[in-house]
């Protein structure tokens, strides 16, 4: 995508800059940078770490010379937040499918839920989900999952270093998980919901930290816009 000349105001977008964003639900990761580059009118625009549509919270955006920081990025430590529920499980471990195999979970108490947390720390081997953009030849394993085929992935090795429940309202389970990149939350909340018999599916995400970058310090997409726009009007002023 060739660069287009942009006005001086953007210039320091061009030239490149790290920008914090608090992803809205129902958006891809991808309508953000599709919306930041309509904005800014820079063609280099890239994230560090994808969020689901379901998810909400931290996405580092990085423009220009500053999209060579972004695997960097990628490779730090990250915080999530977010509730299980308990009961039953979902073909894609979250509410982009239907609840199925609905199970008792009356016996479940307190002391039950949170020592299954003690399965998931430290160093351990996580499946990834079927429905994810991992790709074999060259193609990403969800279209293949969509259309029934049986998509076989290998374990991979990651680290949690933190999995705290933090409120439980059955069938809600509510946690505080940090952990290292390549984890997929869906599979943990599926593997949780399996190691106490009941199944399980994450029902809300959201990423509170990446490294040393906070969602507390993200912008929203609309005051982003409204800033361009500041700066836009202050230019043909």
């Amino acid at each position: 995508m060739k660069q287009k000349p942009v006005p001086p105001f953007l210039q320091p977008y061009l030239e490149g800059k790290v920008l914090l964003f608090d992803k809205p639900l129902d958006w891809t990761s991808f309508d953000v940078i599709r919306k930041i580059r309509n904005l800014t009118k820079i063609s280099k625009v890239g994230h560090a770490g994808t969020l689901d549509p379901l998810a909400t919270g931290l996405l580092i955006v990085c423009t220009g010379s500053y999209t060579k920081k972004i695997n960097e990025y990628m490779g730090m430590e990250k915080e999530y937040t977010g509730s299980i529920t308990l009961g039953a499980v979902t073909p894609t471990y979250d509410l982009e499918s239907e609840p199925e195999q609905q199970k008792e979970i009356s016996h479940l108490t307190g002391e039950i839920i949170i020592a299954a947390t003690q399965k998931f720390t430290g160093e351990i081997l996580q499946t990834p989900p079927i429905h994810s953009a991992i790709k074999q030849d060259g193609k990403p394993v969800y279209l293949a999952a969509r259309k029934g085929i049986d998509v076989k992935l290998e374990p991979r090795p990651i680290t949690i270093s933190a999995f705290v429940i933090e409120k439980i309202e059955m069938p809600l389970v509510y946690f505080r998980v940090v952990c290292s990149t390549g984890t997929y939350i869906r599979s943990l909340a599926n593997d949780f919901g399996a190691a106490l018999g009941v199944g399980g599916y994450l029902s809300s995400l959201r990423r509170t930290r990446i490294g040393i970058f906070s969602a507390e310090d993200a912008m929203r997409i609309e005051e982003f816009e409204s800033e361009i726009k500041k700066m836009r009007h202050a230019s043909e002023g």
